[in-house]
This record gives structure tokens, C-alpha cells and sequence, in this order.
């Protein structure tokens, strides 16, 4: 057996053939079409007919090579650049480069035998791009409305705005107020509200996509107290399938709630997890909050943990280990629902 170690980049991918061992045997540079990824395949055919190609986890980068290679019925998997740099920092050989990155990722992938797989986008990718548009968008209008501040006091300091710019009553507000004024910067205060009207009606309409689609596909995960279409949404885009995880106990370390060990001698203590996806521990930490504020187990179990000496962020990393497994057993109830809504 083989391993084919890819090192992606824009332009380029190097590959690099690695034994069991983990020497290298021969090297080659591609470009990143598709039919120099067909000129790959056929070079990886000539190496081994028992090959496995191990793919350095940049979605953005390796997107269109994974499909091309998935499309040939070959075996895929995505070792994360954490892992690579660290094959790479216990190597004999100093320095930096491509042939260099891609044996480290093939040496990584002869390491870690429980390496995720790639397979083919499916309908998590496209809530993904929602949510993140809509992201986009919300930070794009918050820079604005900061700007828009500043005019507006440099304007009229006496005069106050109205505390939310999210709307189009402030929209109203802040143009009937403007239309007494001139100058450059009462026209220039002028032009970012019409900029923040039409963002806002974008993030609306981005939002009322977003929760017809997580209505139908996330039924369960929606049931969850505190947990609204947004973050439901943005669990999904960012587990991106949950059934690549083994277990309940992969997801949460995955999610960074899994507990961290701190102590030594004979008091056995954990704490808050800084590792893993922190977009999706936010969405946990949301459910959390909500919980912690409006739902009756959720309070009791605090309650429970404060009572028993646990601190406050103690008793809500307890918490969110819970809401964890919860999250996981829901997105496996859904997930037929997501494999229909693929397939159709």
C-alpha cells in the first residue's frame, strides 16, 4: 500500500508517494483543472493499484480535486494542516516547501489511521454559504452603522440617534433629521443609510431563506429548547455531516465541550476547552444561555453543580457537554432528511 500526500495551493498541488514506512518514493506537480487532475489519477494508477490519497484539509483550496478524485472511486482522506505541520517539525529534513508539506500530510495519514474521509458536498454546504453570507453581512452593516455614528455626532452632538440601526424606523428617523442639514458629511451620512436599507433587507431575505430550509431539514434540532433556525443553521454548516463522527464523545471534542484536565496531586478538576470549531461551540454556548435563563432542567442542573461546589463557568461547561450529546442525537434523527434533500 501507498500513500499520495497532497500539498494544495491555488494554483498548484504537488503530490508526493509515500510507503509504509513513510520514505518517499516519487514526487509531481499538477495544476488544479480538472484535466490535470486526470493526468494525477492516471500518474497514482502507475504507482499502486492499493493507493490511498491523503488530502491537507483546505476545503477551499482542495474542493474541486477531492470531487475529481471521489468521481474516480478513490479513497480519500483530510488530514488537518495541525497534524501536517506537526509531522512536519519532527522530520530529520529542515526547511519549508510543497514536496516537503505533502510527504509530512502523507506521513500524518500513515500516523492517524481514524482520519476523517472526504466525500461530496451536500446540502450542509449550502446552508454554510448562507450563513456565512449572511455573516458577511451583518459585520459589513455594523462597520457602517459606526460610521454612520461618527457623522452623525460630528453633525449634531446634542442630537440623539435611535440605539438600534437595524431598522427601517431609525432609517426614517435618522433621514428626516438629515434633510435639514447639508454639507459633505451630512450627504455622505446620507448615502450609508441607503447602504444599511438595502443590507438589511438582504440579511432579512438571507434570514427567511435560511429558516425555510432548516424548517424541513432540521425538524429535531429545532425542537431543542433555545435553539432557533439561525444556530441550528450554523450547526449544521459547520459540522458538515454528523455522521463522520464516530460517537457522541468525538463530536464534543470536535465542538471544544469536551472537558480539558487541570489539576495534579489528588483534586481531580476540568475546565472550559479553547480547542476545536469555536463557530460551533458559539451555537452550543447560545443554546446554553437560553437554556440557563428559560428552561427549567437546564436551571436545575446549574442549580445542581453550583450546590455541589461546581463555580458558575464550571457548572455551564457541564452544560454545554450535555447540550452536546443532545445536538449530536438530534442531527442523527435528522439526517435522512438531509440525505433526501441531497439526493432531490
Amino acid at each position: 500500500m501507498i500513500v499520495i500526500g497532497i500539498d494544495a495551493h491555488k494554483r498548484t498541488h504537488t503530490a508526493v508517494v509515500a510507503d509504509q514506512n513513510g520514505s518517499q518514493l516519487s514526487t509531481r506537480t499538477i495544476r488544479t483543472t480538472s484535466k490535470d487532475h486526470l493526468a494525477l489519477l492516471r500518474w497514482g494508477a502507475e504507482q499502486c493499484d492499493d493507493r490511498m490519497w491523503a488530502v491537507e484539509d483546505c476545503r477551499h483550496l482542495s474542493r474541486r480535486l477531492e470531487r475529481d478524485l471521489l468521481a474516480a472511486g478513490e479513497r480519500v482522506v483530510r488530514v488537518p494542516p495541525k497534524l501536517m505541520a506537526n509531522v512536519r517539525d519532527g522530520a530529520r529534513t529542515y526547511g519549508k516547501s510543497d514536496p516537503i508539506d505533502a510527504l509530512a500530510v502523507a506521513r500524518a495519514a500513515l500516523r492517524e489511521p481514524n482520519l476523517p474521509e472526504a466525500r461530496l458536498d451536500g446540502m450542509e454546504r449550502e446552508v454554510r454559504l448562507l450563513v456565512d453570507h449572511r455573516d458577511d453581512l451583518v459585520a459589513e452593516r455594523t462597520r457602517i452603522i459606526g460610521r454612520l455614528r461618527w457623522h452623525l455626532h460630528e453633525l449634531d452632538p446634542g442630537w440623539t440617534p435611535p440605539k438600534r440601526l437595524d431598522r427601517a424606523s431609525a432609517y426614517d428617523k435618522i433621514e428626516a433629521f438629515l434633510s435639514e442639514l447639508s454639507g459633505l458629511v451630512s450627504d455622505l451620512a446620507t448615502r450609508l443609510v441607503d447602504h444599511l436599507r438595502r443590507l438589511t433587507v438582504e440579511i432579512k431575505e438571507l434570514a427567511t431563506e435560511i429558516t425555510t430550509r432548516i424548517t424541513v431539514l432540521a425538524p429535531s434540532l429545532l425542537a431543542i429548547p433555545g435553539c432557533a433556525p439561525l444556530t441550528a443553521a450554523k450547526l449544521i454548516g459547520e459540522t458538515a455531516g454528523v455522521d463522520r463522527f464516530r460517537s457522541k464523545d468525538a463530536f464534543a471534542r470536535h465542538n471544544g465541550t469536551a472537558p480539558l484536565p487541570v489539576w495534579s496531586s489528588n483534586r481531580a478538576r476540568h475546565r472550559l476547552s479553547r480547542t476545536g470549531n469555536r463557530r460551533l461551540n458559539a451555537a452550543i454556548h447560545i443554546i446554553a444561555l437560553t437554556q440557563a435563563h428559560c428552561h427549567d432542567d437546564a436551571r436545575a442542573l446549574l442549580s445542581r453543580r453550583k450546590a455541589n461546589g461546581d463555580g458558575g463557568m464550571e457548572a455551564l461547561r457541564i452544560l454545554k457537554r450535555r447540550l452536546s450529546d443532545v445536538v449530536y442525537r438530534a442531527m442523527l434523527a435528522d439526517r435522512p432528511l438531509m440525505g433526501s434533500a441531497t439526493a432531490a
